[in-house]
């Protein structure tokens, strides 16, 4: 844990800051920068927890507080001299180094940047991919569905897929990141259900966009760097988009 380092944010924020050590987050703790209930990102379980949750992290960050005792004044004798090139950090200053924001540490800035708008890609390219998954799920059964026709609708699986699709959707609209691995769960069912269904079903090109389109559906809410996810999501956009298109007019 000593030499992790964590990305934090506001219950309220969208932004992440970061990476902080644990040292530094003690520091913030003690200047009322975060406190327990600030959030941190899990990368074990890829998911933004509350310092709270964590009772070891918690307890290296917001160690309890000694009882200060006075003692008697002792004088030490000393060759330290303090030189004017030796002043103390602030807060500002090190929050200042660690989101990269001074000479000695722009490249992490510019990492930290790439890293945000790569997320971005990935989102975004994720709920328009969600997006066409659910018309082609969803606009085949469009007459039972304005008809609430509950019977028929019962035993339509491709129907609860499209609604859980629109249900995706809306969370990455919403730019809700704590809820990938619910995106991820739901990109493996089109790889292991969908894919399966339609091969079975003697419809090859189908099981093959849509296994495609959820592979870079996945990959897409993985991958912080430019290449990577702005791959993922061409591949993902193809893929789900041939699956519409066969869907649709088929």
């Amino acid at each position: 844990m000593p030499n992790e380092e964590y990305y934090i944010r506001g219950a309220e924020e969208t932004e992440a800051r970061g990476p902080f050590t644990v040292d530094q987050l003690v520091t913030l703790g003690e200047v009322d920068q975060i406190t327990p209930e600030t959030l941190y990102y899990e990368a074990a379980t890829e998911q933004w927890a509350t310092f709270a949750s964590n009772e070891e992290l918690k307890s290296a960050v917001f160690p309890s507080k000694k009882k200060l005792t006075v003692k008697p004044k002792e004088k030490i004798a000393t060759l330290n001299v303090a030189q004017e090139e030796h002043k103390p950090i602030t807060v500002e200053q090190m929050l200042a180094a660690a989101e990269g924001r001074t000479e000695d540490t722009k490249d992490k800035r510019n990492l930290i940047v790439a890293q945000n708008i790569s997320a971005r890609i990935g989102m975004y390219s994720a709920l328009v991919m969600f997006l066409l998954s659910a018309a082609a799920l969803l606009l085949p059964y469009a007459d039972i569905l304005l008809a609430v026709n509950v019977a028929k609708i019962a035993v339509q699986p491709f129907i609860y897929l499209g609604l859980i699709d629109v249900l995706c959707v809306i969370l990455l609209a919403l730019g809700m990141a704590a809820v990938y691995p619910f995106i991820r769960f739901r990109a493996m069912l089109g790889i292991g259900f969908l894919g399966l269904l339609f091969l079975l079903q003697g419809q090859p090109t189908i099981a093959l966009a849509v296994t495609v389109g959820s592979v870079g559906m996945y990959f897409a809410t993985v991958f912080l760097s430019y290449a990577p996810v702005i791959s993922a999501a061409v591949l993902g956009l193809a893929g789900i988009g041939g699956f519409a298109y066969f869907m649709l007019l088929k």
